[in-house]
C-alpha cells in the first residue's frame, strides 16, 4: 500500500507543471485501478487462508468438545460451556482431559458466582434462626467444594503419571462425587414451604448448574479412566501387588515412617490432652481441636479423658490428620442436643462434626440427646475422606450417623437410631458393627438406612458388612408394633449393599421400604448377600426394579473395603482392624 501512495504522490506533484493528453490520463487511471484491484485481492486471500486454519481449529476443538460431552447426562450443557470461553483458550483444548480441566475451571467460576449470592442473602435483615443457619451450611458447604475443584484440577495435571490409574480414578471420583452432595445439602438445609422456598428459589437455579456441571465432569472422568485402566490392563498383568514395607504390612505414600511407628505400637503418646476436671491441656475437644495444626501431614493426636463433654465440636476441613482416643466407649462421651424442632438444620444439629481428612477416633460415644420427638438431630457428621472410627459410639434418634460424603471406615463400632440412622450420600462401609434399631413414637417406622446417592457414576455408598442388625432392649419387647426396614431410598439413585451380616426378626419380610410411591424404585441399588438370621430371608422381599439379591462372591467383591473405598491404600495406617476382602 505504501508503494501505491508513493505512486499517487509522484503523480499529483507532476500534474502541477504537466498539462496531460487524454491519453495520459487513461493510463495512469488503469494503473491506480490495477493496483487497487491487486492489493485488495491479497487482503482476501489472506483473510481466507486465516479463516480457514481458524476454521479448522475450531472444527477440531469442537470435535474433542463434543466426543467428550457425549458421554454424560447433560450433554447440550456440557458442550455449550466450554465452547463458549474465549478463543484462546479453546485453541488448547485438544484432549478429553483438557475438556474436563476446562470444565472444572467454569464450575469454580460458578461456584464463587453462588457465594456472592448467599453472602447477599444474608444481608437481609428478615431472615429467621434457621434461614439464616441454612445459609451458612451452603457457605461451608461451598468452601468444601472450591477446595474439592482444586484438588481435581491438580489431580488431572498428575494424571496418569504420579498414582496408579485406579487410585487417579478413585481420587477423582470421590471429589467429583463430594462437590456434587455438597449443592444437595445446601438446598437440603430449606423446606419447600413458607419463607424457606423462597429462599431455596433463588439458589436452586446456580446449585443444580454447578450439580450438573460437576456431573458431567464425573461422566467424562469416569470414561476417560474407564478406558485407561482397560488398555493399561490388556498392556500389563493384572497382578498387582500393593507396596510393602519391611514388615509386610501395607502403608499409604502420605503416611511417614514415625506415624507408622506410632500407629503399629500398643499405646500412644497424645499431643494434648482434655479433660473436663482440668487435669489436661484443655477442659473442651473444641478448644484442643482449635489449638491443632492446620494440614498437619503427621498424626496430631488428642486424648479426651473420661467425662461427659457437653459440646458441639467441629473439625474443620483445613484440620487433617487429626485422632481423637477416648478412655473407653462409655467413658468418653461428646453430647449434645441440637436439633432440627428447635430451629437448628439437619446438617448443623451434629454433636461432632469431621470434615478434616484422615480423622481417627476410637473409644469415644457420639451422642445426641434431642429424643424422637425432635425429628432430625445428628450426633456424628462425617465429611473426612480417609476417615475411620473404631470401638465407637454413635446414639441419637433420627439421623443419628450423617456418613455425609467421601471414603469413611467404621468397625467395632455400635449405631443406634430410630428414622434413618444412618443417612448420607459418602462411600461407607460398616465392618463387625452392631445396628441397633430404637423405640420410636407412636406411629413412626424406623429406617435403618437412608442413603443419598443422585448420580450413578458416583462411587457412594452404603456397605454393612458381616455387622449384627437388631434392636435395643427398649424396641425388642414392642418390635411388632413398630416395623423396622433395612433402609428407603432419601435420593433417586440410593445405593446399599447388606451383606455377611446377621439380620434379626426386627426387620420386616419386606426389608426395606418406599420414600414416596415410585420414587427411586427403578434406579436404586439395593442388595443383600449371604445374610443370615431371622430376618434375613429374601422370600419375601420387596419386587423393585433395583432390588436384587447376589448371588456370586466377584460381585459382592466390589463392595469390599479394598475395592469399595480403597481399602488396601490408607486401611492399614488407621491402627485399626479390618478385612479387604469378604
Amino acid at each position: 500500500m505504501s508503494r501505491i501512495k508513493e505512486t499517487l504522490s509522484n503523480i499529483s506533484d507532476s500534474a502541477k507543471h504537466i498539462s496531460f493528453t487524454k491519453k495520459h490520463k487513461k493510463f495512469f487511471l488503469a494503473l491506480f485501478a490495477s493496483l487497487v484491484i491487486v492489493a485488495a485481492i491479497i487482503g482476501i486471500v489472506a483473510g481466507v487462508s486465516s479463516r480457514n486454519n481458524s476454521d479448522e481449529s475450531d472444527t477440531s476443538h469442537h470435535a474433542v468438545v463434543k466426543s467428550a460431552c457425549s458421554g454424560t447426562f447433560y450433554p447440550d450443557l456440557c458442550f455449550s460451556a466450554v465452547t463458549t470461553v474465549p478463543a484462546g483458550t479453546a485453541k488448547k483444548v485438544r484432549s478429553q482431559k483438557d475438556v474436563i480441566e476446562l470444565s472444572l475451571n467454569i464450575t469454580t467460576t460458578a461456584v464463587e458466582h453462588n457465594y456472592f449470592k448467599i453472602k447477599k442473602l444474608l444481608a437481609r435483615k428478615d431472615l429467621t434462626t434457621r434461614e439464616e443457619t441454612a445459609l451458612h451450611d451452603c457457605l461451608e458447604t461451598i468452601d468444601e467444594t472450591l477446595d474439592e475443584l482444586h484438588e481435581a484440577v491438580e489431580d488431572l495435571h498428575e494424571y496418569p503419571n504420579k498414582k496408579s490409574l485406579t487410585q487417579h480414578a478413585d481420587d477423582l471420583k470421590t471429589l467429583m462425587s463430594a462437590a456434587m452432595t455438597n449443592q444437595e445439602t445446601c438446598l437440603d438445609g430449606f423446606s419447600h414451604e413458607g419463607a424457606d422456598k423462597k429462599i431455596r428459589e433463588v439458589l436452586i437455579d446456580g446449585e443444580k448448574y454447578v450439580e450438573k456441571m460437576c456431573s458431567n465432569a464425573l461422566a467424562m472422568i469416569k470414561n476417560m479412566t474407564d478406558t485407561d485402566i482397560a488398555n493399561e490392563m490388556m498392556l500389563k498383568s493384572s497382578n498387582r501387588k500393593l507396596k510393602e514395607d519391611e514388615s509386610g504390612i501395607a502403608w499409604p505414600e502420605w503416611l511417614s515412617a514415625g506415624d507408622r511407628r506410632l500407629l503399629q505400637s500398643s499405646s500412644v503418646t497424645p499431643n494434648v490432652v482434655v479433660a473436663a476436671d482440668g487435669s489436661g491441656n484443655f477442659k473442651t475437644v473444641s478448644e484442643a481441636v482449635a489449638k491443632a495444626p492446620e494440614k498437619s501431614s503427621k498424626r496430631y493426636i488428642i486424648r479426651i479423658k473420661a467425662g461427659v463433654y457437653r459440646e458441639n465440636v467441629e473439625v474443620p476441613k483445613k484440620k487433617s490428620n487429626i485422632m481423637f482416643i477416648g478412655d473407653g466407649r462409655t467413658k468418653t462421651i461428646i453430647t449434645g442436643s441440637r436439633n432440627v424442632v428447635d430451629g437448628s438444620t439437619t446438617f448443623h444439629s451434629a454433636t461432632v462434626a469431621v470434615v478434616g481428612e484422615k480423622f481417627l477416633a476410637r473409644d469415644i460415644t457420639f451422642q445426641n440427646t434431642a429424643g424422637p420427638s425432635k425429628h432430625q438431630a445428628v450426633a456424628l457428621r462425617v465429611g473426612s475422606d480417609l476417615s475411620a472410627f473404631y470401638n465407637c459410639d454413635m446414639l441419637a434418634y433420627q439421623d443419628t450417623l450423617y456418613v455425609h460424603s467421601n471414603r469413611q471406615f467404621y468397625v467395632n463400632c455400635l449405631v443406634a437410631g430410630t428414622v434413618d440412622f444412618i443417612f448420607g450420600n459418602a462411600a461407607a462401609v460398616f465392618q463387625n458393627c452392631d445396628i441397633h434399631a430404637r423405640k420410636p413414637n407412636s406411629g413412626q417406622k424406623n429406617m435403618v438406612t437412608a442413603q443419598g446417592r443422585t448420580d450413578p457414576n458416583q462411587n457412594t455408598g452404603i456397605v454393612i458388612q458381616k455387622c449384627r442388625i437388631g434392636a435395643t432392649s427398649d424396641l425388642q419387647p414392642v418390635r411388632k408394633n413398630f416395623p423396622t426396614y433395612l433402609g428407603r431410598p432419601w435420593k433417586e439413585y440410593s445405593r446399599t449393599v447388606v451383606m455377611q451380616s446377621t439380620i434379626s426378626d426386627v426387620i420386616q419380610p419386606a426389608g426395606w421400604h418406599e420414600w414416596s410411591g415410585s420414587f427411586a424404585l427403578k434406579t436404586l441399588f439395593y442388595a443383600e448377600y449371604q445374610n443370615t438370621g431371622a430376618g434375613a430371608s429374601t422370600s419375601a422381599r420387596v419386587k423393585w426394579g433395583g432390588y436384587k439379591v447376589i448371588t456370586s462372591a466377584s460381585e459382592a467383591q466390589a463392595f469390599t473395603p479394598g475395592r469399595f473405598i480403597a481399602g488396601g491404600s490408607w486401611l492399614s495406617s488407621t491402627g485399626f482392624p479390618f478385612a479387604l476382602g469378604l
